[in-house]
């Protein structure tokens, strides 16, 4: 009967030691898909940025108001869709940035140099990338509209017309049909571009867009903020959206 207890002891001690001596696995995952959809439009002399104001995590819905729309420098707007965390933490640092430069030079930075900067920046965190998907907007020097859209990593180019973050697929579609002619079906017909619209109409445009956006992308919803940007300066407004 000893016998028996020691070796059942035995056999328990080394139960034991083998669960200790399994291996064990732990992961680390940084980033959280906060979801949002931002687009902007480059006009004859205007610009219109926009962008939802949605924060949600997976199925739940966090905030309803939270802004995607950073006005970096007078007259150039930023819209930034993804992880907030890191949204918040890139705007602190251009913000940083364009102060920093302002008080060298004396004047504020020009979209063309917020846009070199913002791609410097991102691409400087390339190797643990910011998880945003930006898109910056503004007047160019001759007072056209000017459009820049980037990857996370920083690559970029001027565009007409930018749509990213969760409700690009539904929206990009449209506007390239809409405002660049594309993918028409009806015979062939004059190019009409952005920049032949006229404020209202692009806003107009861009109200529908996210009104249909909201309608299919569970994380595009609540309202949408469109700014205006003209010489005159940059005005926002703020129309419902879906809220389910």
């Amino acid at each position: 009967m000893a016998l028996s207890l020691a070796g059942g002891a035995k056999d328990a001690t080394a139960t034991a030691c083998g669960a200790h001596e399994a291996p064990l696995q732990s992961s680390f995952y940084p980033y959280d898909y906060n979801g949002g959809t931002v687009l902007a439009i480059a006009g004859a002399d205007f610009a219109v940025v926009a962008g939802d104001t949605r924060m949600s995590t997976g199925f739940n819905i966090k905030s309803r108001s939270v802004s995607k729309l950073f006005e970096v420098t007078p007259g150039t707007m930023l819209a930034t869709g993804g992880f907030r965390g890191d949204i918040t933490t890139l705007q602190k640092l251009l913000r940083a940035k364009v102060t920093q430069y302002a008080h060298r030079h004396g004047e504020p930075m020009k979209p063309h140099s917020v846009a070199q900067m913002l791609a410097n920046t991102l691409y400087g965190r390339r190797f643990f990338p910011y998880y945003t998907w930006n898109v910056l907007a503004g007047l160019d020097e001759n007072g056209v509209g000017v459009v820049y859209s980037y990857d996370p990593v920083g690559n970029y180019e001027r565009v007409r017309v930018s749509v990213t973050g969760s409700g690009e697929s539904l929206i990009q579609p449209l506007l390239d049909n809409q405002l660049e002619r594309q993918h028409q079906a009806l015979g062939a017909k004059p190019p009409v571009l952005s920049t032949d619209l006229t404020i209202e109409q692009t806003v107009t445009l861009v109200k529908d867009a996210f009104v249909s956006a909201s309608e299919r992308d569970i994380r595009t919803g609540d309202s949408v903020e469109i700014s205006v940007i003209t010489k005159e300066g940059m005005a926002t407004e703020t129309f419902p959206l879906n809220i389910d």
